[in-house]
């Protein structure tokens, strides 16, 4: 019986453990994401200016900023969810799904999918996060469908 409560009482702390609010790693320190878009790599960039971690599940992040392609700007906003974290002594990796909205302004404007990888280093003397790394990959298609194409950003 003792057992069975030690059991529960673990199985209970893990369900109500909270993520921590990582909402500034998605600004990327004010700097845009740079990429490519389509087989013929054109450059995109991408610059989230808000994140809200969400209140009722901590594991996704509100956000909302631009994508520029050539002179296609647009506003675009979304969500950033994490779906496995692994942590090891000092490297810590979180994965996880996005999807961004543009605002819809005709045929260059569109919906960004994909999967996102975030690796970082943890200093312990300064308890400090160093050398983060962001990688976001996967599909941007237009909302009329006539347009689909692979994309790929990074942070600086």
């Amino acid at each position: 019986m003792k057992k069975l409560l030690y059991l529960l009482i673990l199985a209970c702390n893990f369900a109500w453990a909270q993520m921590p609010d990582i909402s500034n790693v998605w600004l990327n320190n004010s700097k845009p994401y740079t990429g490519t878009i389509g087989d013929k790599g054109q450059e995109l960039k991408m610059k989230i200016s808000i994140a809200e971690q969400n209140k009722k599940n901590d594991q996704e992040y509100f956000v909302s900023g631009y994508s520029l392609v050539d002179e296609n700007y647009a506003k675009l906003e979304g969500k950033f969810t994490i779906t496995q974290y692994k942590d090891a002594k000092r490297k810590g990796t979180v994965f996880g799904e996005y999807e961004l909205a543009e605002e819809n302004k005709g045929k260059h404007s569109g919906i960004f999918k994909g999967r996102f990888i975030y690796t970082f280093k943890w200093n312990k003397n300064t308890e400090k996060i160093e050398d983060q790394h962001i990688e976001l990959t996967g599909d941007w298609k237009s909302y009329d469908g006539s347009l689909d194409f692979k994309t790929r950003l990074k942070n600086q």
